[in-house]
């Protein structure tokens, strides 16, 4: 319910703002739907560990929602063909990452207590995300939607804010209990939910699939604001990063007012 609720209200302001800026400035938007695999790098596994990254991969979705001047009939044509408005295009979005927590890992496999107690441990987290991207574009966008190219790739660099909420257990019983925790883990759980920033960074391709539709391909890269995104965080060397996620798919868009 929690997560319902922010999304209706990025819903609401988003078609708000929709029908304010559009009458004021006739800038052109266009919507999309994007998902796929979502790698969570945290304190579940070692971080470069092959078999903690992989097996720790959960599901992203998002709404998108782009705002241009390219293409759009009502903008003035000196606008248009701006460097600005032919490269340029501003991206908001609602994303929602989950992915259940394991650990794994050289000290994890071993028939040991620090073993033991690091496979008994199972954790997840739900990642609720807002915010706005800019995206360059090398191949002028007018010309990508007026069918000059078949693909158009791209890049962005934005912030979003984050909300999330973690969990955990252990098979051996509760983790308020040390004896059941790895030593580098007590004092350094936190299941309560939190707030935080991140650091968004895309490389991707459009690819022209009709006059108002559009096919995408994109990897991500998300770097948080602190350490507690997935409820744990160790004062240990090893521990020298805050949560990242790596996630890789598809979307589909669709141009509201071409």
């Amino acid at each position: 319910m929690y997560y319902i609720k922010i999304i209706l209200v990025f819903f609401f302001l988003l078609v708000l703002q929709n029908g304010r800026v559009h009458a004021q400035f006739g800038i052109s938007h266009e919507i999309g739907v994007f998902g796929g695999p979502a790698n969570f790098l945290t304190d579940y596994g070692e971080r470069w560990n092959l078999q903690a990254n992989v097996a720790n991969a959960g599901l992203g979705v998002g709404l998108l929602h782009f705002m241009n001047l390219a293409y759009c009939n009502e903008c003035n044509y000196q606008r248009t063909d701006s460097w600005l408005a032919s490269h340029l295009r501003l991206r908001n979005e609602l994303t929602w990452l989950r992915s259940n927590l394991e650990h794994y890992g050289p000290v994890a496999s071993k028939n040991s207590i620090g073993g033991k107690l690091l496979r008994a441990m199972h954790g997840k987290t739900n990642v609720l995300e807002v915010g706005t991207l800019l995206e360059y574009h090398p191949l002028r966008i007018r010309d990508f939607t007026n069918f000059g190219y078949w693909f158009s790739p791209y890049i962005g660099l934005g912030a979003h804010f984050v909300t999330y909420k973690p969990d955990a257990y252990s098979d051996l019983g509760s983790l308020e209990n040390p004896k059941n925790v790895f030593p580098a883990f007590v004092g350094g759980i936190n299941l309560e939910r939190g707030t935080t920033y991140s650091i968004v960074g895309v490389m991707g391709a459009r690819y022209r699939l009709g006059w108002r539709h559009d096919l995408m391909f994109e990897g991500r890269w998300h770097y948080y604001g602190n350490d507690w995104v997935d409820g744990l965080n160790h004062d240990v060397v090893a521990n020298k990063f805050n949560d990242v996620v790596f996630w890789i798919g598809v979307g589909y868009v669709y141009y509201i007012n071409f």
